[in-house]
């Protein structure tokens, strides 16, 4: 008798696993039910109204072609947020050399992660090939791992399963299926959106290790999508944040543009400080920040004005922001060079020297953005002399404005400049400044890579022997 309930018992679990999985809309892989949620069309809010068309031709083209193509990320994710995505990025089992000879638009990129862009004009559709996790037999060509764990080369492709398991966040596992409008979600992905947390895939020393980044991304979703990190995700981030200083420069500039500059700076600038990981970006920033006020008020300041002029839809000049974050760690070694006998200006060139050399070994600064910051700070030892003949004409000078604006800014930050802001204010009140002065073309190449000119090539003259005879 005993048996036989026992057998009664798994018939009815089984059949209320069936029936809560029919209730719920949410369909498990037969392959691997702990692994993969299908969501149905109409159990989620992603339209294709709402993703970018040339998305979609990249995606409809890929199927044509035979091959698997699904949206992936972001793209899926903040659709399901009802936010706006700024990119569209598609995962297919085409290697990247196939979709490259599928889409004469397109270009091979990369070699840590070798993938290609499909360019439509200003809009690119990023296409990444399944990756799988590497094995022994795979060369040093394919996949390769640093000493520390960090991943050197990862062009091993497998299945979208495989592929979902290597993705950092389960929030990033997600896919969306063109074929049926269902979305794939893996790792209980699903069920973290749910409960709007931040948790990696796997184990969270081990992926950090294999890509140190991860631990700034965990930072910028949380404050950009307003979720928290899970526990575990969090819990080795303290002590694992020395590991950026492995991550090439070039790369931390561009992460450091996306975590400051959309929309949540301050907040973003908090949380990385609660997390002993604005250090690593601005070491020189952080010693000044621990025992100066000023200069937590002025980087503090720096973040919550970014913040504002993105909100209202204005532009933020990378020098801009750099300049103001570096200040207080330049003006430390500057006074240091003035202690030693030498005067301002060169003891400001000198301390500019030094601190942007440092700088770039954490986060590189093209020189089209190193150049006008040390501009705008040399003009704060110009703008005080407003007793000299040439006022008006430092007024017209390409960089007054921004440089004009530092002065606010360290005034804002509790700098006594002896009214100087206010003085500059009002000049330019009675001595109204012309448009055209401000917006001049670029002065040199550096500025017109800045401002997205090109140089006018002149047109090529033919060959002497070419040329028609008078």
């Amino acid at each position: 008798m005993s048996r036989l309930n026992k057998l009664i018992n798994q018939i009815n679990h089984h059949k209320d696993r069936l029936l809560g999985n029919k209730r719920s809309g949410s369909k498990k892989s037969a392959r691997s039910p702990e692994l993969l949620t299908v969501i149905p069309r109409d159990e989620h809010s992603i339209s294709r109204s709402n993703i970018s068309e040339n998305a979609l031709k990249v995606l409809y083209r890929l199927n044509k072609a035979g091959y698997q193509a699904l949206l992936v990320g972001g793209g899926v994710r903040d659709n399901l947020l009802d936010l706006h995505p700024k990119d569209f990025d598609v995962a297919t089992d085409a290697t990247p050399e196939q979709v490259n000879k599928l889409f004469r638009n397109s270009r091979l990129i990369g070699r840590r992660f070798k993938l290609v862009h499909v360019v439509f004009g200003r809009d690119v559709i990023e296409v990444a090939t399944f990756r799988a996790p590497p094995k022994e037999e795979h060369s040093s060509k394919v996949a390769a791992t640093g000493d520390q764990g960090m991943i050197l080369r990862d062009n091993v492709y497998g299945s979208k399963d495989e592929d979902a398991m290597r993705r950092d966040f389960t929030i990033n596992a997600l896919y969306y299926d063109i074929a049926d409008f269902s979305v794939h979600a893996y790792a209980g992905g699903w069920q973290d959106m749910q409960q709007r947390q931040i948790r990696l895939i796997g184990d969270p020393e081990t992926r950090y290790r294999e890509d140190p980044v991860r631990m700034l991304r965990a930072i910028r979703f949380a404050v950009k999508l307003d979720f928290t990190i899970e526990a575990q995700t969090a819990a080795p981030i303290r002590a694992m944040a020395p590991l950026l200083m492995q991550i090439p420069a070039a790369r931390m500039f561009e992460e450091v543009l996306k975590l400051f500059l959309h929309g949540r700076a301050l907040d973003t600038f908090r949380m990385l400080r609660e997390y002993d990981l604005f250090e690593p970006l601005f070491p020189a920033t952080e010693q000044c920040l621990r025992d100066d006020p000023f200069a937590l008020a002025m980087v503090e300041n720096t973040m919550r004005n970014t913040d504002t002029r993105i909100r209202s839809g204005k532009s933020v000049t990378p020098y801009f922001f750099f300049a103001s974050l570096l200040w207080p760690g330049m003006r430390r070694v500057q006074q240091e060079f003035e202690d030693q006998g030498l005067p301002p200006h060169p003891a400001l060139q000198q301390a500019a020297d030094r601190v942007i050399r440092q700088q770039v070994q954490c986060t590189a600064i093209p020189k089209r953005f190193s150049i006008p910051m040390r501009e705008i700070w040399e003009m704060q030892l110009r703008l005080p002399k407003t007793h000299s003949k040439r006022v008006h004409e430092l007024a017209q000078h390409p960089r007054f404005r921004a440089a004009y604006d530092f002065v606010l800014l360290r005034e804002q930050s509790g700098e006594d400049l002896k009214g100087l802001g206010e003085w500059w204010t009002s000049y330019q009140e009675k001595h109204p400044i012309p448009q055209k002065s401000h917006n001049r073309g670029p002065r040199n190449e550096q500025d017109r890579e800045q401002h997205g000119e090109q140089r006018r090539r002149r047109p090529r003259r033919k060959p002497r022997s070419q040329r028609p005879q008078s």
